[in-house]
């Protein structure tokens, strides 16, 4: 035990040491929401990563490898999909954001189609779908600490272990906003992905030495679900559909456009990331892959992280746990920044002074992560249920993809559609998620999110057809998507919105 909680507070310690070696007041709230625009493309990479591969990645998504087989590589398709997305959508985001000064992902689409109940109900799908993942946060670090005491601690007071440690972290995300953030990313980020990843190099070897090689895997492991399956033969399609569409649909990854100095630093942030994320995720299932052969990890497959660490005694133990704790904890503060700075300003406080919404933020910050302890102490025995409600997330979170994604590229969309659209596609999505929590066989396997967003782009194309714009709103769109110039700036040389929403 003193070995892995030791281990455990030296990282934390060292987080700390770099957060306040590197803290400053927040001057407004664009400080505070998007730190200023001020990052280049290294600290851009680590915090898309930190934020995209939580701890959940060692968990769940590792399970579903040892459990199912190559299936569980489906993760790597929709991420290199996502950072795909990244590259193209970079300079319009970049530039509407900065010419208008645009802080969360609400607050994007409400400007695209200059309406604040747009902006309102993309802010509130976006912190529905993202509440249920900041839950499973705090409950996902029951696992390190319940491992990382050698069997001291059961499972269950390790849970609210974790909820003491996690919510401890958050003092320097309410302080700091999301320029603490993005610079613990970075620390967070190397261990995680870095040292997680050596370590799961050096599982490979291991297990390739004791006998565990691909040849030994079951010819199910090597399958995808097809015509006469249980799962359907369009479940694979649909999963890795949700996962991509549904990727920039997070408020927590969409803010990171926000963040950089430039559109050209996330550019060369997605190039980064592309190979670093593929790799990282390649090695992690692979383990996962050839682990599934051990007998502990068979009964337990969401375990396979720990279990198969344990093999190399308690220091890699240790190193494993510590790279699920730094993968969660950039996960989390991300998760309640964005819930925080969406709620503050594009539901509660609409056309706010920056005091009053940066004061709302932090005081969201902390409601919300209260509000997540006590959703996890609540549920700290039916994680499976939570597991389903969060994987049902995805098939909300994607209902936002035509008002987001159409209204980058295609200037007919009107906010009628978008509204129309996302209300009408998250209710069929919630209703079908209920009736069909995995898939829907009558359809071929299709999920609930695919559904939800067939029906939602639908009504977006149709009424954006059958609403024509009006003059003004015409020639408003027309300078949009023309060359964009900057706005009147403040006193800090940032452009201010001339919108009116």
């Amino acid at each position: 035990m003193l070995i892995g909680y030791g281990m455990l507070a030296a990282f934390f310690a060292i987080v700390v040491f770099v957060l306040e070696r590197n803290q400053r007041e927040s001057k407004n709230f664009t400080d505070y929401a998007v730190a200023g625009r001020s990052f280049g493309s290294w600290f851009q990479t680590m915090a898309f990563l930190n934020t995209w591969l939580p701890g959940t990645i060692f968990i769940a998504f590792a399970g579903l490898a040892a459990s199912a087989g190559v299936i569980g590589y489906y993760v790597i398709s929709y991420s290199l999909l996502a950072v795909l997305f990244m590259f193209f959508m970079a300079q319009k985001v970049f530039d509407w954001g900065r010419s208008f000064n645009l802080r969360t992902q609400a607050d994007f689409v409400g400007m695209r189609y200059n309406s604040t109940n747009v902006r309102k109900v993309a802010a509130v799908i976006g912190v529905i779908s993202a509440f249920p993942w900041l839950v499973l946060g705090f409950q996902s670090l029951g696992l390190v600490f319940s491992y990382l005491s050698f069997g001291v601690v059961s499972p269950t007071v390790a849970v609210f272990i974790g909820i003491v440690v996690l919510g401890i972290r958050q003092i320097w995300t309410v302080r700091m906003g999301m320029h603490g953030i993005v610079i613990s990313d970075m620390v967070q980020g190397i261990f995680a992905y870095g040292v997680g990843g050596l370590v799961a190099i050096g599982l490979i070897v291991w297990l390739l030495v004791q006998g565990h090689g691909f040849d030994s895997l079951p010819p199910s492991f090597a399958t995808l679900p097809g015509v006469g399956s249980d799962l359907g033969p369009l479940y694979y399609f649909s999963i890795v559909a949700t996962g991509a569409l549904g990727s920039w649909c997070w408020p927590d990854i969409f803010v990171r456009l926000f963040t950089a100095r430039s559109a050209q630093a996330v550019r060369n942030s997605s190039v980064k990331a592309a190979p670093l994320m593929f790799l990282f995720l390649a090695i992690l299932l692979t383990m996962s892959l050839l682990a599934s052969q051990l007998p502990e990890v068979a009964a337990a497959p969401d375990n396979v992280w720990f279990l198969t660490a344990a093999h190399g005694g308690p220091f890699v133990l240790a190193l494993a746990g510590i790279a699920v704790f730094a993968a969660t904890v950039g996960n989390v503060n991300a998760i309640t920044a964005a819930i925080g700075t969406h709620t503050a300003q594009d539901i509660l406080h609409i056309g706010a002074d920056e005091a009053t919404t940066t004061r709302a933020a932090r005081a969201t910050i902390v409601v919300v992560t209260v509000l997540a302890i006590i959703g996890a102490v609540l549920t700290v025995n039916v994680t499976s249920g939570l597991l389903t409600l969060a994987l049902a997330s995805y098939q909300g979170i994607v209902q936002l993809a035509p008002a987001l994604y159409l209204g980058i590229f295609w200037k007919r969309g009107n906010a009628s559609a978008a509204v129309a659209g996302m209300l009408v596609g998250f209710a069929t999505a919630v209703v079908l998620q209920y009736l069909y929590p995995v898939s829907i066989p009558a359809l071929g396997g299709i999920t609930s999110g695919i559904v939800g967003l067939i029906v939602n782009t639908t009504i977006y194309v149709v009424l954006s057809y059958a609403i024509p714009h009006r003059r003004s709103e015409s020639e408003r769109i027309e300078a949009l998507f023309s060359d964009i110039q900057d706005g009147p700036a403040d006193a800090a040389g940032r452009t201010l919105s001339t919108r009116t929403v």
